[in-house]
C-alpha cells in the first residue's frame, strides 16, 4: 500500500532562490497551490549576483517591484570592458535603460514577501533525497523522512540540482576558470565607478560594493592556483587587485572568503515528464556580464503562467513543451556571450590578448557592435520561434506601450492601466486593439483589453494578443471575427 504523502499541492518547487521564487509567486497568484522546498534551514545574505538587467527589472515592473527594488541599489548607464572598451545601455528602449547594482538578497527578499502574500508556503531545512513521477504527478521525499505529492515539480536548485540528478538529466561542459576568489572587504577609498573591473596578463578583479559600506571582491590570479573551499588571505586579495586594477583602495576586514571554480553547463533537456528544470539547475556559465540571476528569472517568467494554464485546464501539453523550445535556445546564447566576455577578459594566449587589444583600440568605433551586445546582455533583444505565417511581432518582446481604456470607465470606477506592464500585474494576457471586440467578450475574465494610447499609431489597425510574460502570442491586422475567435481559444482556452 502506498504511503500517503505529508503534504499535497499543485506544484513543487526545490530552491528558494531568485528563480524558485518569482515561480512560486506567480503561480500563487494564479490561484495555483504551490509548496517550496529549501535545502538551507535558514536565510542566507550569502550574495553571488549583483546585476539586474533591463529585462529583468521589466518583469519585476510586471509584478510590482521594480522600483522597490530600483531604491535598494545604484543604476548603471554602461558596462565598461577592458579600460575603454564599454556597452552603453542608456539608448536601450525600455523604461529601464541601465543595469541595477544591487545585491541579490535584496531581489530575494522581494520576491519572497510577493509569494507569501499570494499564498505560496515556503518549508525550510527541507532537503530533497528522492524523486518519483507517474502519470498523475511527482512525489519528492525530503531527508527528514516526509514526502510531497504534486501534479508538477519544478527544480530551481542550482548548479549542483538535487532534482536534475535524481533525474539523471546530465550537465555537459567544461570548467572555465579554477581558484577564483570571492570576499566581502570595507575598502579604505571608494572607487570612482558603481563596478570595478580590471583585467590584465596579471588576471582579473571585480569590485562591487553593498551599499552598507561593505564591497565584494572576485578576483582571479593567473599566478596563484588554489583549491575550491580554501581562505585567500588579505595579502592576497589586495595583490592581485593591485595588479589587475593599478589600486587596491585600501582593502582591509574581511568578513568572509572562499575559492571556487566557474564552470559553463547546459541540461539537453529542461523537462522530464513532470518536472522541470530552470535557473542555475539547467544552464550555468561565467559570472562575465552578469547574467545568471537574470536569465533564471526570466526563465521561471516563461514557464510559471503556462503551468498555470495547464493546471487550470486552459492548455494543452504541448504548451508546456515550448519551454524547452523557447528557453533551452536563450541558455545556449547566454552561454556563449558570457563565455566569449570571460574570455577576453583572462586573455590567456597571445592571439585573444592581440583581439582585446584591438577591441580596445578601436574603441567608440564599435557602436554597432556594443549597441548589440547591449540588447543582448539586457534581455531586450530575447525573442521566440513563430510560425511562418505569423504577424511579424509573434514571438518578439514588447516595449512599455502606453495605453487607454476602451470606453470611458462608470463614475467612481479606476480608470485602467496605462502602462502594458501595469496591465501585466493581474498575470494576464492583454489584448490591444482601438476597438471594443464583441468576439472578445466570452474571455474577459481571462485576459485584460485596452488600447494603444496613440489610436494613429504602428497599432492603428493591428491586434495584438500579448502574453504574461509580455512576449506577443498572436497579431493580426484589422482580424475577422473567426480569426480571432481561434486565436483566443488556442491560447486562453475554450470560451
Amino acid at each position: 500500500m502506498a504511503v500517503k504523502p505529508t503534504t499535497e499541492t499543485d506544484v513543487l518547487i526545490v530552491g528558494a532562490g531568485p528563480t524558485g521564487l518569482l515561480l512560486a509567486g506567480d503561480l500563487a497568484a494564479a490561484g495555483v497551490g504551490v509548496t517550496l522546498l529549501e535545502k538551507r534551514a535558514a536565510e542566507s545574505n550569502l550574495t553571488r549576483a549583483f546585476a539586474v538587467h533591463a529585462r529583468s527589472l521589466e518583469l519585476l515592473d510586471a509584478r510590482g517591484l521594480a522600483e522597490e527594488l530600483i531604491a535598494t541599489g545604484r543604476p548603471l548607464g554602461a558596462l565598461k570592458m577592458f579600460d575603454r572598451f564599454t556597452i552603453d545601455l542608456q539608448s536601450l528602449p525600455t523604461r529601464f535603460p541601465f543595469v541595477l547594482i544591487t545585491p541579490q538578497y535584496n531581489v530575494e527578499r522581494l520576491l519572497q514577501e510577493r509569494a507569501e502574500r499570494a499564498g505560496a508556503v515556503i518549508e525550510r531545512g527541507a532537503e530533497v533525497t528522492g524523486l518519483h513521477q507517474d502519470a498523475e504527478g511527482v512525489t519528492l521525499e525530503t531527508k527528514d523522512g516526509r514526502s510531497h505529492r504534486a501534479r508538477y515539480a519544478v527544480g530551481t536548485d542550482g548548479v549542483h540540482s538535487a532534482v536534475r540528478e535524481l533525474l539523471g538529466i546530465p550537465f555537459p561542459g567544461e570548467s572555465v576558470v579554477d581558484s577564483v576568489s570571492l570576499a566581502d572587504v570595507r575598502l579604505e577609498r571608494e572607487p570612482a565607478q558603481a563596478i570595478t573591473v580590471g583585467a590584465n596578463e596579471a588576471g582579473f578583479s571585480f569590485i562591487v560594493p553593498f551599499g552598507d559600506g561593505w564591497y565584494r571582491i572576485i578576483a582571479w590570479d593567473r599566478h596563484a592556483q588554489r583549491s575550491d573551499g580554501t581562505t585567500p588571505t588579505p595579502e592576497e586579495l589586495t595583490a592581485v587587485v593591485r595588479a589587475t586594477s593599478g589600486e587596491d583602495y585600501g582593502l582591509h576586514d574581511v568578513r568572509w572568503s572562499s575559492t571556487f571554480h566557474s564552470d559553463e553547463r547546459q541540461a539537453p533537456n529542461y523537462r522530464s515528464g513532470r518536472v522541470f528544470l530552470a535557473g542555475d539547475a539547467a544552464h550555468c556559465h561565467s559570472p562575465a556580464g552578469g547574467q545568471g540571476m537574470n536569465t533564471g528569472l526570466q526563465d521561471a517568467a516563461n514557464l510559471s503562467w503556462k503551468l498555470a494554464a495547464a493546471l487550470q485546464g486552459r492548455a494543452t501539453d504541448a504548451l508546456l513543451d515550448t519551454y524547452q523550445s523557447e528557453r533551452h535556445p536563450v541558455g545556449r546564447m547566454v552561454l556563449r556571450t558570457s563565455g566569449a566576455l570571460i574570455r577576453l577578459a583572462l586573455a590567456e594566449s597571445a592571439p585573444t590578448r592581440a583581439l582585446r587589444g584591438a577591441l580596445t583600440a578601436l574603441g567608440s568605433h564599435l557602436d554597432l557592435l556594443t549597441e548589440r551586445g547591449a540588447r543582448l546582455v539586457s534581455g531586450i533583444d530575447i525573442s521566440y520561434p513563430a510560425p511562418r505565417d505569423a504577424h511579424p511581432q509573434v514571438g518578439k518582446r514588447v516595449p512599455d506601450l502606453r495605453l487607454t481604456a476602451l470606453s470611458k470607465p462608470a463614475e467612481g470606477e479606476p480608470a485602467g492601466p496605462e502602462r502594458l506592464y501595469e496591465a501585466l500585474r493581474a498575470g494576464k494576457f492583454v489584448l490591444v486593439s482601438n476597438d471594443e471586440l464583441a468576439a472578445a467578450e466570452p474571455w474577459a475574465d481571462r485576459m485584460v483589453s485596452a488600447a494603444p494610447a496613440d489610436p494613429h499609431g504602428k497599432l492603428a489597425d493591428t491586434v495584438l494578443l500579448i502574453r504574461p510574460d509580455g512576449y506577443v502570442a498572436w497579431g493580426a491586422v484589422d482580424p475577422g471575427q473567426r480569426e480571432l475567435t481561434a486565436a483566443l481559444t488556442d491560447w486562453l482556452g475554450a470560451a
